[in-house]
């Protein structure tokens, strides 16, 4: 592609790359330059223009970005998106409905490094999205890129893009309770809100003391292909009242705590086939906290095991909570 000054009489098919006023019309940047447009430009007395002029080879910003919007998700009905139409050598890949953004990475950068006009934006890998929401942005910045460069960057990343959709229908809570105790409503409302946006329903809410014994009786026979808990009183160790009562009842415990915060006093397990989420006391408010990570991909069947919880430290940093003071702060050392 050749790009600069051009003369109004070789201008006819060039892209004019900055918006020209002509009287009392302007002609806008992006424009392909036709004999009716030369002459507009020739009666305001102007002689040259800064145009983009495609070579043999180069394909359009809009025809690249479809093509490599379709390499991207070649199937977007299957991969959970839809994809706008083709503006200003952008296309954006959207939510087809709730889900989480799966992302192959290792493609996406090396789409990203064929050329630096060929480029694609994406929310981080595990995102949670809403139907509509944008997954990705791809944007070919000039006003043409070669198309041997397109193809190159269209085979590294060939379905490098989709949403995983929820696989569990129902969710439970099992609330405990303790005198004195924080108030449930808002805690159990946040976490339906939750549950919803997920495009589940929390088909049964049970509130038990807040003891192993009672805990585990319940657990069994709760309905829901999910099972959440949340306790009135933090869970603190291995051993306290909600991870014992799930191992009394014949469940397992995979992970204790998560190198996230707000979140850390997460646990999660199974009981029989269904996945179990012991919810930090942070779940409680609607705000985004570690909880939200392991819910939305678990409800989408993603696996999730302790591993996986303990490598999500780097950007597990969510908030600084403002009343709570730094470590170690006032301190000498």
């Amino acid at each position: 592609m050749k790009f600069g000054p051009v003369a109004i009489a070789e201008a006819e098919g060039a892209i004019l790359a900055h918006s020209v006023k002509v009287g009392d019309k302007k002609l806008r940047k992006g424009l392909r330059l036709e004999a009716t447009h030369l002459a507009q430009l020739s009666a305001a007395d102007i002689s040259d223009v800064i145009a983009a002029r495609l070579d043999p080879g180069d394909c359009h910003e809009d025809a690249a970005a479809r093509q490599l919007a379709r390499a991207l998700a070649p199937y977007p009905t299957a991969a959970g998106l839809r994809v706008s139409d083709a503006f200003t050598g952008r296309v954006n890949l959207l939510a087809d409905g709730p889900g989480v953004v799966m992302l192959d990475v290792g493609a996406i950068e090396r789409f990203n490094m064929v050329h630096p006009m060929i480029t694609v934006a994406t929310v981080p890998q595990y995102q949670q999205m809403g139907p509509g929401g944008m997954v990705a942005t791809v944007k070919v910045i000039s006003y043409a890129v070669p198309q041997v460069d397109v193809d190159r960057a269209a085979t590294a990343a060939h379905a490098a893009i989709r949403l995983a959709a929820p696989v569990y229908r129902t969710a439970s809570l099992v609330v405990t309770d303790i005198p004195g105790g924080p108030s449930n409503d808002k805690g159990i409302a946040s976490i339906r809100g939750r549950v919803e946006a997920l495009g589940m329903a929390l088909v049964e809410v049970l509130t038990v003391a807040h003891r192993q014994s009672e805990l585990a009786a319940v657990l069994p026979d709760i309905g829901g292909d999910l099972v959440m808990i949340l306790t009135g009183s933090a869970t603190s160790d291995p051993e306290d009242v909600a991870p014992s009562a799930l191992r009394l009842a014949g469940g397992h415990v995979e992970r204790f705590g998560m190198p996230v915060d707000p979140g850390n006093l997460l646990f999660l397990g199974t009981l029989g086939d269904r996945p179990v989420i012991g919810l930090p006391g942070c779940a409680r408010s609607p705000a985004l906290n570690g909880a939200d990570w392991v819910l939305s991909r678990v409800a989408c069947g993603i696996a999730v095991t302790g591993r996986d919880i303990a490598c999500m430290g780097v950007g597990g940093l969510l908030k600084e909570i403002p009343t709570r003071p730094q470590p170690r702060a006032g301190r000498n050392g």
